[in-house]
């Protein structure tokens, strides 16, 4: 038996990265998963895994910057598994033509990174909760960052969306406690996913071997001395949505290997 067992959790970008992690997580813990993602290919593969596991998952596409899917998503959570219990609201970009500084960023990145980093968090919540609310109470975790907290050169965009998480995690987990709904987030530090990968590769170039040892680097000057898995932070996720967490609300965790503790996060595997 799992912790999880006869759950419904929506994962948002569930198809790759922490997402995939997460979402592969959740049905080993015997959760019915609803994989959110605009990729179809992506999100039908790690649907086709999980049920050939013996999980019971379902996938929908979704564009998390178009304010009308997370309802859809919702919706959809509802007509195929009767629910939702929890949401891991994991969707992010960080596009490598976003590094600029304030000046230099245009309002059409901005937007578009705060529409899917940010907005659509809020629009989860405020979709899933009163479905939630119906089942007697639920869970949130929302994936915010280190640089929700700290902050690296040309990234106003990005920085000012996982700022904006953590305080929302905050007020939402206010609003809510008293309805058995419970809303945390969690600070990844370095994971090898693609999102960083691509991020990398600005400054390693476009060969596989350069990011592969750029992303070794980053693990290696970390203090627990190696780069985070998706599974790393979806084991966390998984614990925080459990009973075992049940008396946590508004809160982050760092799952970083130890940088914030270390206080430069930024300048692992690079030199500025």
């Amino acid at each position: 038996m799992g912790i999880h067992d006869g759950k419904i959790v929506i994962v948002t970008g569930g198809a790759l990265g922490i997402g995939g992690g997460a979402s592969r997580a959740f049905a080993g813990e015997g959760a019915r998963v609803i994989v959110a993602d605009i990729d179809t290919d992506a999100g039908h593969q790690t649907v086709d895994e999980i049920n050939a596991g013996g999980g019971e998952a379902a996938f929908v596409q979704a564009d998390f910057s178009v304010p009308a899917d997370p309802r859809r998503v919702v919706e959809h959570s509802v007509a195929v598994f009767g629910g939702v219990d929890f949401v891991f609201n994991n969707v992010g970009i960080q596009p490598r033509s976003s590094y600029a500084n304030a000046e230099d960023t245009t309002e059409e990145m901005w937007d578009a990174i705060l529409s899917i980093n940010l907005k659509s968090y809020w629009l989860m919540a405020k979709y899933a909760i009163p479905v939630m609310r119906g089942r007697g109470g639920g869970v949130i975790i929302n994936n915010a960052s280190v640089q929700g907290q700290q902050s690296a050169p040309l990234v106003p965009a990005y920085a000012a969306s996982k700022g904006g998480v953590l305080s929302l995690t905050r007020q939402l987990s206010l609003d809510y406690a008293r309805q058995n709904i419970r809303v945390l987030a969690v600070c990844p530090g370095s994971i090898d996913t693609p999102l960083m990968r691509t991020a990398i590769s600005g400054e390693a170039g476009e060969d596989p071997e350069d990011i592969d040892m750029a992303v070794l680097g980053a693990g290696a000057n970390s203090p627990i001395g190696r780069i985070g898995q998706p599974e790393d932070i979806a084991n966390v996720v998984v614990f925080l949505c459990s009973d075992k967490a049940s008396f946590m609300t508004g809160e982050f965790v760092n799952v970083d290997g130890g940088v914030m503790a270390q206080g430069a996060w930024a300048d692992l595997g690079r030199a500025r």
